[in-house]
């Protein structure tokens, strides 16, 4: 009877100081993670739901700001699910129709992170093996396109997909960005996300 008493006052404090009892149990873990891992992406640039630099904003004609360089911002994940056979990453700006901003695929199962400025090449050298899109939006170019929102601060999405599939055999230097996505869609295991504001 003490012992049922000290518990209920344990969660009477806890709901009384703001805390959601919900919120402090434990969570099961996704499928084929580690017990107490989940699937997290994380960047050494911007806290989740930070600022993203002005570093990794786009360029475009007309503005000469120095510090805009267009950069991919560097991003590390951790705990994806097992049987993970390659990885995929799509960047979306989420307050303009979910615009596509960037894919790269084909990223080998051993690569855990892409370090900052991934090369603007269908077949960047780092991480070796991926390959990127072809952007046809404000700027042409292969690969990142960074945030692009002088008029207003918006969200971008960086999620990070663990696919089935070692490589995306039906996608090509011709293809477009939309395929691309919905293709990694289709053979995702599990996917993580990070959000910046720019």
């Amino acid at each position: 009877m003490i012992i049922k008493r000290v518990a209920l006052s344990a969660l009477l404090v806890m709901s009384a100081g703001g805390t959601s009892v919900a919120a402090a149990a434990t969570l099961p873990a996704p499928d084929g993670a580690a017990p107490g891992a989940a699937f997290t992406v994380t960047s050494g640039a911007f806290r989740n739901g930070g600022t993203i630099p002005i570093v990794h904003e786009c360029t475009s004609s007309g503005d000469n700001d120095p510090r805009k360089k267009n950069e991919s911002p560097p991003l590390e994940w951790t705990g994806a699910p097992d049987g993970a056979l390659s990885y995929a990453i799509i960047m979306r700006d989420v307050d303009n129709r979910n615009l596509l901003h960037w894919i790269i695929y084909d990223i080998e199962p051993a690569v855990t992170a892409l370090p900052q400025n991934v090369e603007h090449v269908y077949q960047p050298s780092v991480p070796k093996g991926s390959r990127q899109i072809y952007y046809r939006g404000s700027a042409s170019l292969w690969g990142y396109q960074g945030p692009c929102s002088p008029r207003s601060v918006n969200t971008y999405t960086f999620t990070v997909h663990a696919l089935n599939r070692a490589t995306l055999t039906e996608l090509n230097e011709n293809s477009s960005i939309q395929t691309a996505a919905n293709s990694i869609t289709r053979a995702s295991l599990g996917s993580a996300t990070i959000s910046g504001e720019s």
